[in-house]
């Protein structure tokens, strides 16, 4: 189900570019148009710069044109993609430039070989550049007929990338290693959550990520169904229970000799959401493949952290289970008792996520990391507040306040939300310590103060301990993008905030 087939990253001089097409970038200035590149001689470029209007070409994001070589080009093709307004010095940001980078290599599906000769003159421009083309570099056939994907060679994903920058060889390879790392984790992310949950169901997760993972520094361990009921995994069985394919719980470990920090991660693999005996819309479903994202997320981040060698201990656990109505499911008002002890009043079986994470969170805090942080599709509510690109940060105040911090840098979006204790209280139970569901107004806020009660709840007897830091990533919106493409974002899954994460755990290695 990880089935990537990935582009090579080299650096390149312009004298020594072999690819087909020639990439450069194009800004919008106070006074229209401005060509962003040293790719083209003089005369070449006045030319072009003459001719925008011409052509139609404004620079705006994710425009992009393409035109017969010209004078001076090395390329038969040259292509002319928009980087959006120029700040006040003229300059562009990352994010213009890996949203750029995207559009250009996506649009040029079918092409073999690509050179950008986008603005790349320092290691953090040119990363950008690379992480923009290797994200916009990707297509998902493997579930298509064989026929079918002899058909869509045609328009196979840009597999050869280079980048025309000045750096010495050994800066431009380490900046060209890193973001192909990182695009090789956006990437498989994405093609777990776009595999059909008729080939992706817990087990089959479970085999994928031991799979792909042999032979490497992470371990693996699975817990079966066996085994989570001999341990007490309440919550994940009790979801997964409605299922004939039951639940698993996967815990993924990078451990380097001498780690600076441990960090925790814990994702939600639902593999399929039908909402279980309260059952979803037919309409609500159609995405519900998607729902195990942040396991995916989990496991991309670990694997890109081992690829690199983050000197941070990072720990993954995924959560995985299918949420299916029968006559085992689980029904509202049933009580179950989660792994740590607590109980919990399943008041709708549709507010599951947050039930087989609140296990994990419990297993990853008794470890005592010193962060723990969890990622999901867990709520609606989270796209009515905050749209369909937003992810929202709850939680303790400096981790979610270093999450946002690190989105910015990486050019991902992510906004901080509190948790009102209003929202806690709603979530009360007469009969059980707590109930799976409270107020539906700020729901995502509801969800969060929910998950957040089983951060250190095994640690009996530790009342007086410091309190594991923990922040909650909602990417219920930006994980699946319905709309059209745009950028290095593809329709479907996404692949949203594995950067953020690994900027965040990289930092805590400096």
């Amino acid at each position: 189900m990880i089935t990537l087939d990935r582009p090579t990253l080299t650096a390149r001089t312009l004298e020594d570019v072999s690819a087909s097409a020639l990439v450069v970038g194009v800004g919008t200035g106070p006074d229209g148009p401005v060509l962003l590149t040293d790719a083209l001689d003089a005369p070449a470029a006045s030319a072009l710069e003459a001719s925008f209007d011409l052509l139609g070409v404004r620079g705006a994001q994710d425009e992009v044109h393409r035109l017969p070589g010209l004078g001076g080009s090395p390329v038969p093709m040259l292509v002319l993609v928009g980087v959006g307004p120029l700040d006040d010095d003229g300059e562009v940001s990352d994010e213009a430039l890996r949203r750029a980078a995207g559009a250009a290599v996506r649009s040029l599906a079918g092409t073999d070989a690509v050179a950008l000769a986008l603005p790349a003159d320092t290691a953090q421009r040119l990363s950008a550049v690379a992480e923009g083309a290797s994200m916009g570099a990707y297509a998902f056939t493997a579930l298509k007929s064989e026929k079918a994907r002899e058909e869509a060679e045609k328009s196979r994903p840009v597999r050869g990338l280079e980048f025309v920058t000045a750096l010495g060889a050994e800066e431009a390879e380490a900046a060209l290693r890193r973001a192909a790392v990182l695009g090789d984790a956006v990437c498989a992310v994405r093609d777990l959550v776009n595999t059909a949950p008729s080939h992706l169901y817990p087990g089959t997760f479970a085999d994928a990520v031991a799979q792909d993972l042999s032979g490497s520094s992470v371990s693996v361990d699975v817990w079966d169904e066996e085994r989570l009921t001999a341990e007490g995994f309440g919550g994940i069985l009790a979801i997964g229970q409605g299922s004939s394919r039951p639940p698993r719980l996967v815990r993924i470990e990078h451990a380097p000799a001498e780690a600076k920090a441990h960090i925790a991660l814990v994702g939600k693999g639902i593999t399929f959401d039908t909402g279980g005996i309260s059952l979803k819309p037919a309409a609500s479903m159609m995405t519900m493949k998607s729902d195990m994202a942040g396991a995916a997320t989990v496991f991309a981040v670990v694997r890109a952290a081992a690829a690199l060698d983050v000197p941070v201990k990072v720990t993954g656990w995924l959560a995985l289970a299918e949420n299916m109505p029968s006559d085992t499911a689980i029904r509202p008002s049933d009580v179950v008792t989660m792994y740590g002890g607590k109980t919990v009043e399943i008041m709708n079986t549709d507010a599951e996520g947050r039930v087989v994470m609140a296990d994990a969170l419990v297993a990853a805090t008794d470890e005592r990391p010193d962060a723990v942080l969890d990622v999901a599709t867990l709520t609606g509510a989270q796209m009515v507040a905050l749209g369909t690109r937003y992810t929202g940060v709850m939680g303790d105040d400096a981790l979610r306040t270093e999450v946002v911090e690190a989105a910015d840098r990486v050019g991902e979006l992510a906004w901080a939300m509190p948790i009102p204790e209003n929202q806690r209280a709603s979530l009360n139970s007469r009969v059980a310590d707590i109930s799976n569901m409270g107020d539906r107004f700020g729901g995502m806020m509801t969800a969060a103060a929910f998950l957040r009660e089983f951060v250190d709840a095994g640690r009996t007897g530790e009342e007086d301990a410091p309190r594991t830091p923990w922040a909650h990533l909602d990417i219920a919106g930006p994980s699946f993008n319905e709309s059209a493409a745009h950028g290095y974002t593809p329709q479907d899954a996404t692949g949203v905030m594995v950067r953020t994460l690994m900027g965040l755990i990289e930092g805590r290695g400096r």
